[in-house]
């Protein structure tokens, strides 16, 4: 099938595009963006893949779906558009971040700038029906996901994998914890966040281990 993704992840996920599931899935997901309002916008369904080449990861950041609100989604797991007011989540992400590394919170939401360094910010389920959180879920983009983060865990070195609350890290299953960083911690939501989201010092330890590895650190 002609997908359209960045080559190196078209070549790490090839044997995924003629199984049966993903032309179902293909199918389910071209009905929907033509009989209701689903996000993120079609072009930008793979953004997280083409802001971040396979070769080029170094930290990944899993959520679960998109957000449901018209403009947040833009294909990246927590990120907004510039102008778009930051969602609880991201907010408590970049407290965190201000406290663990110092950096200041920025002016926007656009977390490209993370993407260009190295962090692959993946959704488990990469298209949701607008107000309709999990409403893709169970239709196999996890099995696409899930082979991406296996063929992360199995082709690459020494990667960060930072896992917030049950859904994440249960991913961790498809890690080998021999060749890679996993750090777990509850959800950043404003639910759990307190429970020990706050102090994690997953940014700094993220960065520790890189520089551990001769890997350039992020700039949070």
């Amino acid at each position: 099938m002609n997908v359209k993704i960045e080559d190196s992840w078209r070549e790490a996920l090839a044997a995924q595009w003629d199984m049966p599931y993903f032309k179902v899935l293909t199918d389910f997901v071209r009905a929907q963006y033509a009989a209701t309002t689903v996000f993120p916008p079609a072009s930008k369904i793979f953004a997280a893949f083409d802001a971040c080449p396979f070769n080029q990861v170094k930290v990944v950041i899993i959520g679960q779906d998109p957000y449901h609100g018209p403009g947040q989604a833009n294909g990246l797991c927590f990120s907004v558009n510039p102008g778009v007011p930051f969602p609880p989540s991201l907010v408590n992400i970049f407290k965190e971040v201000a406290a663990d590394t110092g950096a200041a919170v920025p002016a926007d939401g656009d977390l490209s700038r993370w993407a260009r360094q190295g962090v692959f910010m993946l959704n488990s389920v990469l298209t949701v029906e607008q107000g309709r959180a999990a409403s893709h879920a169970s239709r196999g983009w996890e099995t696409l996901t899930d082979a991406a983060i296996s063929a992360l865990s199995e082709r690459r070195d020494n990667l960060v994998f930072l896992l917030w609350g049950s859904y994440a890290i249960n991913k961790g299953k498809l890690i080998d914890r021999d060749r890679h960083l996993v750090l777990t911690s509850v959800h950043p939501s404003p639910l759990s966040a307190h429970r020990g989201f706050f102090g994690n010092r997953h940014f700094s330890q993220a960065n520790a281990y890189l520089q551990s590895h001769n890997i350039t650190p992020i700039e949070w």
